[in-house]
Parts: C-alpha cells; structure tokens; sequence
C-alpha cells in the first residue's frame, strides 16, 4: 500500500541502474553516461541484464535499484510480494521477424516455417502466442519455433544461415541488417528483411502494446523525491535519444557488447519509444495483462497487480515484500513465472 509522502532524503552513495540489450536501455546509459541523477545518488552506475532469469535474481536480491524489464515480469514480481514499483512504459513496439524471404510480410506467411525465437515463455514468445492465437494460428501447430536463450543468439542462427526467421527486438534487429549489409539500401539485394512487424499486427487486433519500460526495487520503492527525479529523467533521456541517436548509439554501443552505434542508431529510428509515466500507462497496460491472464493467469502472478503497482508521483510506495520465505527463491528466478 502507498506510504505517507517521504521528505527529502541526503543522496544516496550508489544508486544502480540495470537494463537488457534492447531499446529500453538506452536511456538509463544516457542517465549514467551525463550524471543526470547527480541530486538522487553521488554515484550511478548502470550494469546489464542477459535474460529474465537474471533480471529476476537482481530483482529479487536488490542487486539494482532501477531496472528496465518487461511490463509482465515486473507485474509478475509484484504479484509474489518482490516489492516492485512501475515508473514508466517506454518500449511500445520494437518486434520484427527479420527473414531471409522479403515476400512474407504477415505473421500468416510463415505459416510451416521454423522460425528461432529467444526467451521461451517470456517476452517475446508471449507476443508471438497473443498475436497468432488472435488470428486463429498456433505457435506449436502452425509454425516450427526453435527456442534459443538470447536475441543475440537469434540473431547469429539468422546471420549464419542456420534458420531463415528469427523473432528479434531492436536493437537487434538493426544490428542483423547493418551485418549482412541489408540496410542502408544498397545496389546489392539486401539478405535479410523486416517481415512481420509485431507492433502493426498488434495494432490491427488490440491496442498498442506496452511491452517494456522502467520499474523500482527495494528501498528505493520509499523515497518519493529519488522516485520523482528518476522517472523525470528517464523521460528526458528518451527525448535526448530520440533526438541524438547516433551520440546515444555510442553510449549505448560503449556498453553493452556487440551492439554498434549505427545499429543503435537505427533501432531508435524505427522504434516506438515514448516514455509514458505508469500512472497514465494503466488502461493500456491493464488491457495487455487482461489478454495476459486470459491466456495464462501465472504470467502475472495469478491475477492483475492492484494500484500499488503504478507509481503514483505523490505518493511513494511502502515495501509489499514478502518475508523472504515466501519470496520464488534467488536460485531459480524461473520458479517465479510458469508457463
């Protein structure tokens, strides 16, 4: 439940920020990268995140203070009492599947095809599972899914020619054109080609979708100034990315590995990054969670996070952890999500 508003608190030694490999990150780089919480924090720091299960574990054991997740592992943790808080949705649309086929534009063309997807039961296999069981399709039945651990090793099956699909989000999805020459437009036939694009499939049977964005922990949860102050600039440095992509694609590239500024660049381009404070995001993200839930209600924890969630600006959050008994377990941040 909300707490009583906090006064304001002396900044803390070390505040860390924590991000995968995608589009999201960008702006807590920008944030760490130009001190912009120098008033919240005398150091920043920002760390990645590989996949789900690690961002669980940091999640769970406050090994990050802020961290970019998607929207229903951050509902889901709070639904099992991790003491969670959302402060904004920022990635409304970043999935294509890239292909070696530039004929199939629709979701329905690779029907039969084996198409590499990261992250089985995760983000954005669950994307893949709304959209076709919405049209009538079934991931298992209709297509040929060969479930990989990371987008970057999606990527490198697509890359090499061992599949001819694969689900990717930016900014791998820009890193894989800019590899094999396919983008910019060139004199020679592009390889690789954005085909279904999940955002605008998305778009003709629901709303738009709020897939990702940013999401306190711990003590943090409590100090309704800090809160405030990184929610606000989050949202300038989404504005500056949008505006600079080939500065930010070299904060962004300087930090995480594989990633190159151009991709980077590229990604920010073609992206729906709009930072959407959580309180205005609720309709939209309550609807996807419904679709969510009906689907499988242990995506969300078993049903949908109540108002304590949504970070309100005036009204800092007390602590909804459990005792650590209760809590998944930091061996296995998997046992907190079933499919």
């Amino acid at each position: 439940a909300p707490a009583a508003p906090t006064a304001p608190a002396a900044p803390l030694a070390r505040l860390v920020l924590a991000g995968p490999p995608a589009i999201v990150s960008a702006p807590l780089i920008h944030m760490a990268e130009t001190q912009a919480l120098a008033g919240v924090a005398e150091r920043v720091e920002f760390t990645p995140w590989r996949d789900p299960d690690q961002l669980r574990v940091m999640a769970l054991g406050r090994k990050a203070d802020v961290l970019a997740m998607p929207s229903n592992v951050a509902a889901n943790l709070y639904n099992r009492g991790a003491g969670v808080t959302l402060l904004s949705i920022s990635t409304w649309g970043a999935l294509w599947i890239v292909t070696r086929d530039g004929a199939r534009r629709t979701l329905a063309d690779f029907r039969g095809e084996e198409i590499a997807v990261p992250f089985r039961g995760d983000m954005p296999d669950l994307m893949l599972q709304l959209l076709t069981a919405r049209q009538g399709l079934d991931v298992r039945r209709d297509f040929r899914v060969r479930y990989v651990p990371t987008p970057m090793e999606a990527m490198q099956l697509l890359i090499t020619r061992r599949v001819r699909h694969a689900l990717l989000s930016e900014p791998a999805v820009s890193l894989a054109l800019r590899k094999t020459q396919s983008f910019p437009l060139g004199l020679v036939a592009p390889e690789l080609h954005r085909g279904a694009d999940l955002q605008q499939e998305w778009g003709r049977v629901f709303q738009r979708a709020p897939q990702a964005g940013i999401a306190a922990v711990g003590a943090l949860r409590g100090q309704g100034a800090a809160l405030a102050a990184v929610d606000a600039a989050y949202a300038r440095s989404v504005a500056w990315c949008r505006a600079h992509p080939q500065e930010c694609g070299r904060m962004v590239a300087a930090r995480i590995d594989l990633l190159t500024p151009d991709a980077v660049a590229d990604a920010l381009a073609t992206s729906q990054l709009d930072a959407v404070p959580a309180q205005r995001a609720r309709a939209e993200v309550d609807f996807f969670f419904q679709q969510l839930l009906a689907r499988d209600a242990a995506l969300l924890g078993g049903r949908l996070p109540d108002s304590g969630f949504f970070h309100s600006p005036a009204q800092p959050h007390a602590s909804n952890a459990a005792p650590a008994s209760s809590h998944c377990g930091l061996s296995s941040g998997r046992s907190c999500h079933t499919t």
